[in-house]
């Protein structure tokens, strides 16, 4: 009987130590990408509507100067700040990276040059959580 009761007490004791619950969140969207040129006219991203959540912008520079990247919101009087993301320098024929988390609204990708053309991008709905996604990173 004195065997029953020293092994019982361990079992009790680790049953009282998970009681409490966790809120069990939903991962955040995967990240998707666009992919980009910087010619000597223009900015071009594809593809140009995705949804709200993390986006990674690769773009690659097919003109003759160096380029910085700017993704930000294109949006006048909005009612919450701006949101902004800018690549380093990005040298004639390389590529570089810009990567956002956007919400919901239009949003403008542009060089500092004037001469090149801006790109918009549509943002839409956010997407789906990858909480059930597998080999994700």
């Amino acid at each position: 009987m004195r065997r029953l009761v020293l092994l019982a007490l361990p079992i009790a004791a680790l049953a009282a130590c998970g009681g409490s619950e966790r809120e069990n969140r939903l991962r955040p969207p995967v990240p998707v990408t666009l992919t980009g040129a910087i010619r000597e006219d223009a900015l071009r991203v594809s593809p140009a509507t995705v949804g709200a959540g993390t986006v990674v912008l690769v773009v690659s520079n097919q003109s003759k100067a160096p380029q910085t990247v700017t993704f930000e919101t294109d949006e006048l009087g909005g009612k919450r700040v701006g949101n902004t993301a800018s690549s380093p320098e990005i040298a004639p024929g390389a590529t570089g990276r810009v990567t956002i988390i956007t919400r919901e609204g239009l949003y403008s990708v542009h060089t500092q040059d004037d001469a090149i053309r801006a790109a918009r991008v549509k943002i839409g709905p956010p997407r789906p959580s990858g909480q059930d996604q597998l080999l994700l990173p």
